[in-house]
């Protein structure tokens, strides 16, 4: 019973760290390939911009947000490596108790057999069983003549299979160590392309900084559409919660077109929506360009930015917008630079889905998580999508409220 028990917290010692490794390695893996993805989807709007003169500007946002995505890749990788290391040791150690398993069972077997070679004879079997004083005697000799017969055969099987233990283990240990090889080799050639990207946006910074006047024309047209969008999005966030509030929570509706409407909160949908904070679907899939709050001008350090109440992100080209959760579509608006925008109402909570060329729903429609809202415009040669999330008339960041 002993050495089973020490068998199996041998096996359980082996296997859970497996296991947790094998956790985090999956979800490195995830990250390392959505901010690839991220970087390559960068990468083509730089492309694109390139055939565009007056795209210093946003250049320089789409690069700077590369340098933030491959600084997280270069982190994750070697985070990686530091999974793959310990990986490498926890083999290593393993290795170590099979060989010496391995060694101590071949010693006790040799033993054995040299034993059993010695007495090879098979009459000094018979002559030692027929010497018995008694029939007991006998048979008591005849078992422990099996019993060793089966001991040899025993100790044999338990040797190959330590034997191919051993050899599974040199081959993960192998593996491990070609992928850990692998993955310096691309931390060195990550860290290289990163060096060559900071190159180019500090140029960029240099090539913006002498033309101070064109763009600070531009920053300030940009700062007044997002101070409209900003006033705009707030005035009818605070309308909707004063209608909703002067409903109350009782059931009387009113009577309007043959129809009876209700303004009271839909209690059990906010409670849904924010029981799913950090769980939410992101409402395109894209790079995040420009985050949630106040931030300084890339190029004139000392120019404070309006507040953000959402996030930016760089999208394809016709990229279709989907609604984040259940909900019921209470304005549709347009606003100089961010063209069509759709406010969705939570119970509580709103989301607002801009920059929209076509919208796919309508004012008191009820759309379902996922349902598409409209398809991102380009406006100024830029796919960008603008999205926000509130909590009556708070804004919040939407980072903390969609899945990782």
């Amino acid at each position: 019973m002993r050495k089973f028990l020490c068998i199996l917290a041998v096996l359980i010692g082996c296997i859970l760290p497996a296991a947790g490794q094998k956790t985090s390695m999956k979800k490195l893996e995830s990250q390392r390939a959505q901010l690839e993805k991220d970087i390559a989807l960068l990468n083509r709007r730089l492309e694109q911009n390139s055939r565009n003169k007056d795209a210093a500007l946003s250049n320089l946002t789409l690069l700077k947000s590369k340098i933030k995505a491959r600084e997280k890749l270069i982190a994750g990788c070697d985070q990686t490596l530091s999974v793959l290391d310990d990986s490498i040791h926890v083999v290593q150690r393993q290795m170590n108790r099979l060989q010496a398993r391995h060694d101590t069972l071949s010693l006790y077997y040799g033993r054995l057999i040299r034993g059993a070679y010695k007495n090879r004879d098979s009459r000094l079997w018979y002559m030692y069983i027929l010497s018995s004083e008694s029939i007991g005697q006998g048979l008591k000799r005849a078992g422990y003549l099996r019993g060793m017969s089966a001991q040899l055969s025993n100790q044999a099987l338990r040797i190959r299979e330590t034997a191919n233990q051993l050899a599974l283990q040199k081959e993960r240990l192998n593996g491990l160590r070609k992928e850990s090889a692998d993955m310096r080799r691309k931390v060195v050639g990550e860290r290289t392309r990163l060096k060559g990207e900071e190159a180019d946006a500090n140029k960029l910074v240099s090539q913006l900084g002498k033309d101070r006047k064109r763009f600070q024309k531009e920053l300030q047209e940009k700062n007044r559409q997002k101070e409209a969008l900003n006033r705009k999005i707030a005035d009818l966030i605070r309308k909707e919660s004063q209608k909703t509030a002067s409903g109350g929570n009782k059931s009387a509706g009113k009577k309007s077109g043959g129809k009876t409407t209700s303004t009271e909160i839909d209690t059990k949908l906010s409670n849904e929506f924010a029981a799913n904070k950090g769980r939410l679907p992101w409402p395109v899939e894209g790079a995040i360009v420009e985050r949630f709050g106040k931030h300084h001008h890339p190029v004139y350090t000392n120019v404070e930015l309006p507040q953000n109440n959402g996030v930016t992100l760089a999208v394809r080209p016709n990229a279709q917008a989907k609604a984040v959760f259940d909900g019921k579509v209470t304005q549709i608006v347009v606003l100089p630079g961010y063209n069509q925008c759709v406010l969705v109402n939570h119970g509580a909570y709103f989301t607002l889905y801009s920059k929209l060329k076509s919208v796919s729903v309508k004012v008191g429609q009820r759309v379902a998580t996922g349902q598409v809202v409209g398809t991102v415009d380009s406006i100024g040669g830029e796919d960008l999508f603008h999205f926000e999330l509130w909590k009556g008339s708070t804004p919040q960041n939407p980072e903390g409220w969609l899945r990782n």
